[in-house]
């Protein structure tokens, strides 16, 4: 997780994360737009997830609800940077 966080020093997070890893990354520069783009057309469970998490950053709680069904996840109701460490965690010793 350190070394996750300190890459967000970098330009553009290492081209070898996975979708919703470079998801994430994205949106703890706070672009929650390029985070967006990069999960909104993948099918996978992990990319719901943090689908899920970005319409939940957003505001959008019914569209982030579609998305954790879509996940398998429960909604989360923590704080969003609990749930920000919580996917990354998980989704970490995936790397790639």
């Amino acid at each position: 997780m350190a070394e996750f966080r300190a890459s967000l020093a970098d330009a553009a997070p290492d081209a070898r994360l996975s979708p919703p890893l470079a998801a994430l990354w994205w949106a703890a520069k706070g672009d929650w737009e390029q985070a967006h783009k990069i999960v909104q057309d993948e099918s996978d469970a992990n990319s719901a997830w943090v689908h899920a998490y970005l319409h939940r950053v957003e505001g959008d709680l019914g569209n982030a609800g579609y998305w954790y069904r879509q996940a398998g996840q429960l909604v989360a109701k923590d704080a969003l940077e609990a749930e920000w460490q919580r996917i990354v965690s998980t989704l970490l010793p995936q790397r790639t």
